[in-house]
């Protein structure tokens, strides 16, 4: 009887964690980083910390927007101020999985899993009433335009509406 509630017991525990694991949509600057960036290594390459570490570095070289910036919180560039390109390096050189590797790095740096990717937003096909208004907001300053007295998001909505001729296309 005994067992079967440790059992239980130790069921219940992984459950739980198993629930709590990163995934990509909480990390996903670091998932899809990592992941192109394992993709480009040799086996060879992927049994070596340092030599990792090296190919790392080469490949934060060419890295831009939002890649750019997980490079430099890992230490991948040169004008990185810290450097946590280590606890990257030994896990995939172990072989762990994308999603280990990540939930390490965010143990190290909490800033590594804000990063998120900017959504593109297609102004033509939307429905603006869905969006939120810190994506209306982006709108509007992605077309350098403000709007003073938008108060609600009604107003952000007719604002766009009033400006859409101006820079949508709709004969494309």
């Amino acid at each position: 009887m005994n067992k079967l509630i440790l059992i239980g017991f130790f069921l219940s525990v992984i459950a739980i964690f198993d629930s709590y694991a990163l995934k990509p949509s909480d990390c996903e600057v670091c998932f899809a980083v990592v992941e192109k960036f394992a993709a480009g290594l040799t086996s060879d390459e992927k049994k070596d910390p340092k030599v990792i570490e090296d190919k790392f570095r080469k490949f934060c070289k060419t890295a831009k927007g939002k890649d750019h910036r997980f490079c430099y919180y890992l230490g991948g560039l040169e004008e990185s101020a810290t450097g946590i390109l280590s606890e990257m390096a030994k896990p995939l050189s172990w072989s762990s999985p994308v999603d280990k590797v990540c939930e390490k790095l965010k143990k190290k740096d909490n800033q590594i899993c804000d990063l998120r990717y900017e959504k593109s937003i297609d102004v033509k096909t939307v429905d603006l009433k869905k969006l939120k208004v810190r994506d209306l907001k982006k709108i509007l300053s992605d077309w350098e335009e403000t709007c003073e007295d938008c108060i609600e998001k009604g107003d952000f909505i007719k604002r766009i509406e009033v400006l859409k001729p101006k820079y949508v296309r709709e004969d494309l």
